[in-house]
């Protein structure tokens, strides 16, 4: 795989783990009230009203980086951006094995622009590709990414109970007082209801539940996400890697609540749809 399509699919790797929003640098920016300070409230409940106290902050600041190893190979992505939560639109550039990708999610569909622009990356010489993720689950694709919405990663915290979640102490991010926990996330929470896909998920993960930290500000708010993970290959869809299991730890670090983050889907004329490639070679893998 070339170098520009490795960080290309690293990007949508790194934002189907969850990218989300932060906090004002002082602590005190939109979305918060002093009753929502996670020290003094039940840990579950902490947990569950994250989504809506980060939503809440309308925009955000974000960095993320990604290790993955598998087969003895290690990769590493790390990017920076803005994300619209109240829209569940973002914008994030990463780099990896250096090569960049700049990515933009505006109304559920993914355009990614590769390091150079033009050159033949980008089917029909155009400088984007444009993929929609609506048209990729209808057509059976695998998996449901959750690149949609970047607040997705608290959002499926909110149905979890308080034997999920573990309140592991106070810890200053970058000048800012957060309380830390431990969610063991039920797989079930992540598929919304379909069936298969948890089947899936549950043997990728060679488990029942997702291991999550989360550092949550004094207003209630994700500072800091951390998700380390093995996914298991699966069986007929991953022909000739059936043993290759792939570990990756995603952190997000946030800040800045209520920064400018206007995004725009890119000009349409700039743009070419893969959607119905990417179907086709994943349909070919199974």
């Amino acid at each position: 795989m070339s170098k520009a399509r490795t960080a290309s699919a690293l990007a949508v790797l790194v934002l189907a783990a969850g990218l989300t929003g932060c906090g004002s640098e002082d602590g005190t920016g939109k979305g918060g009230d002093a009753q929502a300070r996670p020290s003094a409230t039940p840990p579950v409940r902490a947990v569950r009203d994250a989504y809506d106290r980060t939503v809440a902050a309308g925009t955000a600041k974000m960095t993320v980086t990604t290790e993955a190893v598998a087969d003895g190979q290690a990769l590493t992505a790390r990017g920076s951006g803005v994300a619209d939560l109240r829209n569940g639109a973002s914008s994030v550039t990463l780099t990896s094995q250096g090569a960049t990708v700049e990515q933009r999610v505006v109304d559920g569909v993914v355009y990614q622009k590769p390091s150079g622009g033009q050159g033949g990356t980008v089917p029909g010489g155009k400088t984007w590709m444009r993929i929609d993720l609506a048209r990729l689950t209808k057509k059976g694709s695998a998996g449901r990414s959750q690149v949609t919405d970047p607040a997705e990663p608290v959002r499926y915290l909110k149905g979890v109970g308080s034997a999920h979640v573990t309140r592991l102490g106070t810890q200053t991010l970058d000048g800012t007082p957060t309380t830390r926990y431990r969610v063991s996330v039920p797989v079930s929470a992540l598929t919304s209801g379909d069936a298969g896909r948890e089947r899936e998920l549950r043997r990728q993960l060679g488990g029942s539940s997702l291991p999550v930290e989360l550092w949550l500000d004094e207003h209630g708010r994700l500072r800091q996400e951390s998700v380390r993970l093995t996914l298991h290959p699966l069986k007929g869809v991953t022909p000739g890697q059936a043993n290759t299991a792939v570990t990756s730890t995603t952190v997000l670090r946030l800040s800045d609540y209520g920064t400018g983050a206007r995004i725009t889907a890119p000009p349409a004329e700039d743009t070419a749809d893969v959607t119905d490639t990417m179907t086709r070679t994943r349909a070919g893998s199974s």
